[in-house]
């Protein structure tokens, strides 16, 4: 006889053992009441369920389970058991990022890093921050501590640090993550300096003075992308995308406030997708910034690897036309040291409009995320070709051999002049795509992909559908210098509207 629980599509009530079809929420909930459904649900999370089979076992979606969580422990947490003991004091065979592309596989599980508080960053991100921008006993604020990442780095590396957060229960995972004692081998120059964490609004840097950080790593929520807390007033994770950066105007000006002059301040920030098109929060984030007072020092692309790109995904990328976001920006902006600074220009390659021809033949596997990494030999015919196959329309790219010294307003118009003239021979539906690459003008970085998308943001007859990031997947070690060096560019692509 066939045993039921052997079938996928059964389940054990965990509460009165009777053997139902999943999902079995319902049965729960109208046999056992609501309390019992959620701790039924948390039970599962703690006992290690994966969140795809807690969502097809209890009949809900990802972002009700991830509301469930947040309440239970007030903020939100992607595993629930504690972490495991402390293995090593650093990461193995650590070296500085040298190029605009930071990509991390491993997320570091060193000291007491780990991945429980949902959306937090690498420690790969302040590690390399903090040792390129800062000296030991130097001041490192973060004012969205989250879990605690940077404090913990700049802990270990002999830093002083600020930390606060608007999210009590962050404050507390924090200073649970802080309960350690390094051994006195890591610190031959400096002594270790405990952290300050407190909870605090990162739009109200009270207590903070004037002029007196050395670094900031800032790694604010996502516009409504993912819920940190479930009713803290002030969440910057609840709000709309004008919402949140109205608000982070105010963090910029505090930033730029407590922030000595010549030195650096870096935010983590991503896009989001509505209607199957890219919401630039990424490029909107910077402007926020720019328009309080800083100047932009580089411009990092952190590439994520936790999307699926084979099977279910790959089938439904390349069906649907759409590439899943695989990229977040880390802008690192510096505070000039005697106010505005003049923009110097910079040779920028001349734009021109090629229509896009049909590929001789398809390609074999088709990217589906968007950030595509090719060999530096293969780096042009396989994005043509990529861009070829997705997308009918024109191409803006960039004149080989032909450049000029301009400023970013007089590029940004020839680019408007070229797809005024190609819209008038485009049809809805069809898609302009634009190259760009982001250019050093004295000891700045001059963001052109931004500057293109801000002065066609206003075009009726387009709709940014993507951006795409292209980079060669070149690994061999580069010198350490002052500057990283600009490897990536960007795809920006448009659809045509009515």
């Amino acid at each position: 006889m066939k045993n039921p629980l052997l079938e996928k599509s059964k389940v054990v009530c965990p509460i009165c053992g009777t053997i139902r079809s999943k999902p079995i929420g319902e049965h729960i909930r109208t046999e056992h009441g609501e309390q019992a459904f959620i701790q039924a649900v948390l039970d599962a999370k703690r006992a290690g369920v994966n969140d795809a089979e807690i969502g097809e076992r209890f009949g809900i979606t990802f972002r009700q389970l991830e509301h469930i969580v947040t309440k239970a422990y007030g903020m939100n947490l992607s595993v629930l058991s504690r972490p495991k003991r402390i293995r090593s004091w650093a990461p193995p065979s650590f070296q500085l990022e040298t190029t605009t592309v930071w990509s991390f596989k491993q997320r570091g599980n060193w000291a007491t890093h780990d991945g429980r508080y949902r959306g937090n960053w690498s420690p790969y991100i302040p590690r390399n921050l903090i040792l390129r921008y800062t000296q030991p006993g130097d001041l490192v604020l973060d004012p969205f501590v989250g879990g605690g990442t940077t404090a913990v780095e700049a802990k270990l590396l002999g830093r002083k640090c600020i930390a606060r957060d608007i999210n009590p229960a962050c404050v507390e995972l924090t200073l649970e993550n802080l309960r350690f004692s390094p051994p006195h081998t890591l610190f031959s120059e400096s002594a270790v300096y405990e952290p300050e964490v407190s909870v605090g609004d990162a739009r109200h840097l009270h207590g903070i003075a004037d002029n007196s950080v050395d670094l900031i790593c800032a790694h604010p929520p996502y516009a409504s992308i993912i819920s940190y807390t479930s009713s803290i007033d002030g969440d910057l994770s609840q709000l709309s995308v004008p919402e949140f950066l109205r608000e982070m105007g105010a963090v910029a000006a505090e930033c730029y406030r407590v922030l000595k002059p010549g030195r650096k301040c870096a935010v983590l920030i991503g896009d989001t997708r509505q209607r199957k098109h890219i919401v630039p929060i990424g490029f909107e984030t910077v402007g926020v910034f720019l328009r309080a007072g800083f100047r932009l020092s580089e411009m990092v692309i952190k590439r994520q690897h936790n999307c699926k790109t084979t099977g279910f995904w790959c089938e439904r990328s390349v069906k649907h036309n759409f590439l899943l976001l695989a990229h977040e920006y880390l802008p690192i902006f510096e505070k000039p040291v005697s106010g505005m600074v003049p923009e110097a220009n910079a040779v920028i390659p001349s734009p021109v409009a090629v229509r896009i021809q049909p590929p001789a033949k398809s390609v074999a596997s088709p990217e589906t995320t968007t950030v595509w990494v090719f060999p530096p030999e293969e780096l042009e015919g396989l994005t043509s070709a990529n861009i070829a196959q997705r997308y009918g329309g024109h191409l803006i790219g960039h004149v080989p051999n032909r450049s000029t010294t301009v400023t970013l307003e007089d590029y940004t118009r020839e680019v408007q002049v070229l797809v005024a003239d190609v819209l008038r021979t485009s049809q809805p539906g069809e898609f302009i795509v634009i190259q760009a690459r982001d250019f050093r003008a004295g000891k700045y970085v001059l963001p052109v992909a931004k500057a293109v998308v801000d002065a066609l943001g206003q075009n009726p007859h387009l709709w940014i559908k993507e951006i795409v990031i292209t980079a060669p997947n070149d690994s061999s070690a580069e010198p350490i210098e002052d500057n990283l060096r600009i490897v990536h560019q960007y795809l920006l692509v448009y659809e045509v509207v009515q």
